[in-house]
């Protein structure tokens, strides 16, 4: 869960545990979490977004360090800097 989108949603990036060639996966392992974990040595995929209602979310695994956090949000904005899209004229 990277932020809270309001009215009970949240934008969400994709975590796995293969990094499925993304030159823009960020690593999180165990020494990432302040509390919780995941069974495996994961990659959070920035340009996997989505938002979800909290209804949906069924639990929580762990709380990511801020440092790790911090990486992920920092490889998400890169992505939408990265991106190619042109200005439109207001």
């Amino acid at each position: 869960m990277l932020a809270d989108a309001g009215r009970g949603d949240w934008v969400l990036c994709q975590v796995t545990s293969k990094s499925y060639a993304d030159v823009n996966a960020v690593g999180i392992n165990e020494a990432d979490f302040a509390q919780g974990s995941l069974r495996l040595a994961s990659f959070a995929r920035p340009g996997k977004l989505f938002t979800a209602n909290a209804g949906l979310i069924e639990g929580n695994l762990g709380v990511l360090q801020r440092e790790a956090l911090r990486r992920i949000v920092n490889a998400v904005i890169a992505v939408i800097g990265a991106s190619s899209v042109t200005e439109v004229d207001a």
